[in-house]
């Protein structure tokens, strides 16, 4: 079944919010599952025509029968109707432009930010922005870049967990935007932008990036832009070092070979990585 990036913001687009869940919205998942749990959000889509009810699940009956079967407590809070939705669209956007061609992912759950414009604070690595934050050298309008994280040099996306924390924790998290070739969590709150393609490592546009660089992210616009010319980018990247892989022998070794851009899934297909 072919699938594309680009899928998901499409469908994101159209695919109203109906609980607020924690670990930043109101109700639990048990208080989810006793409202009537996923079913009942199907029985919801499914009115919304947004599901294939048709569809045959591993019961035998198709997904529009098992979502009618689904019993709901009457009077239940928690799951809202399409005509009452928290969000008409989801939580997920499909960034591109000169800083993303290949694209990039943010998520929009959990903050209100449409447009973040600022500087860029480049980090060759997570545990250096950590440090910046803690120390306090990272200001109000900062846009921090956090490299060399990507499925190539990252060798399986570690999750920027210490530095997404860290803004939050540091009363920074509504007023700083980072953007990652590395990847982030569903919990993660605050304005991130992450699998940004190509990655560093591959010479993509983020490799450029210096300090003091104007980078603007558009929400609305699905934008990730630095204000730069193609002119500016391509020497910059030329005068860069060329980067030494990690491993040189052993699994890793042949996982990097092997590996897709994060807009493909990371997946180990050597195949689809010539066809890139």
């Amino acid at each position: 079944m072919p699938l594309e990036l680009d899928d998901f913001g499409r469908i994101s687009r159209r695919t109203p919010v109906l609980a607020d869940l924690r670990p930043w919205g109101h109700d639990t998942a048990p208080e989810m599952h006793a409202a009537g749990g996923m079913a009942a959000v199907g029985k919801r889509l499914a009115t919304a025509g947004l599901l294939h009810p048709e569809a045959r699940t591993v019961t035998g009956r198709s997904l529009g029968d098992e979502i009618a079967r689904a019993p709901e407590p009457e009077g239940q809070t928690v799951i809202r109707t399409v005509d009452d939705t928290l969000k008409n669209e989801g939580g997920l956007v499909i960034l591109r432009g000169n800083l993303a061609p290949g694209g990039a992912v943010t998520k929009i759950s959990g903050q209100t930010k449409r447009l973040h414009r600022g500087p860029a604070r480049v980090f060759e690595r997570e545990e250096d922005a950590f440090a910046a934050i803690k120390d306090g050298r990272i200001v109000p309008n900062d846009v921090m870049v956090l490299r060399n994280e990507g499925p190539l040099d990252g060798l399986g996306m570690r999750e920027m967990r210490l530095v997404t924390g860290a803004f939050q924790g540091s009363g920074l998290g509504e007023h700083v935007a980072l953007m990652t070739d590395g990847r982030f969590s569903g919990a993660t709150r605050g304005f991130v932008i992450g699998h940004v393609v190509p990655e560093a490592f591959e010479g993509g546009p983020i490799a450029a990036l210096r300090d003091a660089d104007e980078v603007t992210i558009d929400v609305d616009g699905c934008r990730l832009d630095v204000a730069l010319s193609d002119e500016e980018i391509a020497p910059r990247l030329a005068e860069r070092p060329a980067p030494r892989p990690a491993y040189m022998r052993g699994v890793l070794a042949k996982y990097a070979r092997l590996v897709a851009d994060a807009s493909r899934g990371a997946v180990t297909d050597w195949a689809g990585r010539e066809e890139s």
